[in-house]
């Protein structure tokens, strides 16, 4: 098969921007296909360090197609910015395609988005970027897609139609109101940017599945952030699971021959909800660093200090389950050279009993979690390239993530840049 996804295993957050950078090394196609500009994805190669929000990963492989797939829910303007910055950093943009169906994010969803944290009544914790409420336009059929920025006409009928609204959810939350023309201008901007980028995206992708073009579909968060099957109403507002790579790409769900799950070697997360394994501040220090280094724990979007725990294997095998990972890859291995014992999470007790199944968000409050303890391995990994030459309680980590998770460790990262990567046949 020609088609592979590669999602998240926890949180979010987990490092898909180093395995994409890497793996779209073989492929002809990269395609982002959920989420917006609500996370970051970092990427570390020869041609700089970079924090993707929008773009796909692939961008960097001369030749490779990148498209901002449906799915997607896209601020142009952030997406004009991004263009603009990995442009100056000598990237060449040109194969940036994106799909006629995505999501046109607009400024008054992001204030609405800021108003409703500000409020505190509905606040969950976002980057009040306005993911969830261009989400919800979608659902109620107010959005505007790409498409309609090639009709200026109808996408202004659309603009008068829909702002009364949004202007009253405005100003009822304290908010101001837009006028046409602000909208409008905005309109003929991004069109004048981006129309030539714009593309059909069902016959695309399905002609280069034809074709057998080697495509890699990039998801976005983790599985703990999905709104149906994640920890809700702490999640985003799409499904960042494998199964929605070809829900939103409309091809055949047959045609994914690998999925890839990737984690990191402990657990993080950003905003609120439960998180089981939660570490002290003090005891997190030493997985989050200061903030000098490229892979420290700081929000690639936000710039928030992540909060941090323990790996808890529970979540990865619940992700393993409901994505089908044929391979993981387990990033930032280094981060644990420094222990002398690891915890590792193999198990939850929900009232003083063990359980088989992930809880709900409510009762994950309630978990205990059940530790293994592991020793550490007391050496450096960042120069190991090969499985064999990592210290035996690495190997002993790894297995025991195998283990648990009934899922091969593929790949293993051991350090930010696209390079420092052990990959095991």
């Amino acid at each position: 098969m020609s088609v592979t996804v590669l999602v998240g295993a926890q949180f979010g957050d987990e490092g898909k921007g180093k395995i994409v950078d890497y793996i779209s090394a073989e492929m002809d196609m990269v395609v982002r296909f959920q989420g917006g500009d609500n996370a970051g994805h970092t990427v570390v190669n020869e041609s700089g360090a970079f924090k993707l929000h929008l773009i796909p990963c692939g961008i960097f492989k001369k030749g490779c197609v990148a498209l901002a797939n449906t799915g997607m829910v896209i601020n142009p303007d952030e997406l004009i910015k991004e263009l603009g910055e990995i442009e100056a950093q000598g990237v060449d943009t040109s194969n940036l395609k994106i799909s006629s169906r995505a999501i046109i994010l607009m400024p008054y969803h992001i204030e609405l988005d800021g108003l409703s944290e500000k409020s505190g009544r509905t606040g969950i914790g976002t980057t009040k970027r306005g993911i969830g409420y261009a989400y919800a336009d979608r659902a109620r059929r107010n959005a505007l897609r790409f498409e309609n920025l090639l009709d200026h006409e109808y996408c202004f009928e659309r603009v008068r139609a829909v702002l009364p609204t949004v202007n009253a959810e405005l100003l009822a939350k304290g908010g101001r109101a837009y006028t046409e023309e602000e909208i409008f201008d905005k309109i003929r901007f991004w069109s004048e940017k981006l129309a030539d980028r714009i593309v059909e995206p069902v016959s695309y992708v399905n002609k280069a599945i034809s074709a057998g073009k080697r495509i890699l579909f990039e998801g976005q968060l983790g599985a703990m952030k999905d709104i149906d099957l994640g920890i809700y109403p702490y999640v985003t507002s799409s499904n960042p699971v494998a199964a929605y790579a070809a829900v939103s790409g409309g091809f055949p769900i047959s045609k994914i021959g690998e999925i890839v799950g990737v984690m990191k070697a402990f657990s993080s997360a950003v905003g609120d909800g439960p998180f089981p394994t939660e570490m002290d501040g003090s005891e997190a220090d030493g997985f989050r660093g200061s903030g000098n280094q490229i892979d420290d724990e700081f929000g690639a979007r936000t710039g928030r200090a992540r909060r941090l725990g323990w790996l808890d294997m529970p979540i990865v095998k619940y992700a393993a389950t409901i994505n089908g990972f044929t391979s993981i890859a387990v990033c930032k291995i280094d981060k644990l050279d420094t222990y002398d014992e690891i915890k590792v999470c193999v198990g939850y007790k929900l009232d003083g009993k063990e359980i088989d199944y992930m809880p709900s968000a409510r009762e994950l409050y309630r978990v205990e979690p059940v530790y293994v303890t592991m020793p550490g391995w007391k050496s450096d990994t960042r120069n190991i390239r090969k499985y064999e030459d990592l210290p035996l309680n690495a190997r002993k980590y790894i297995e025991l993530i195998e283990r648990e998770s009934g899922v091969k460790v593929k790949y293993i990262g051991v350090g930010p840049a696209r390079d420092e990567i052990i990959v095991r046949d």
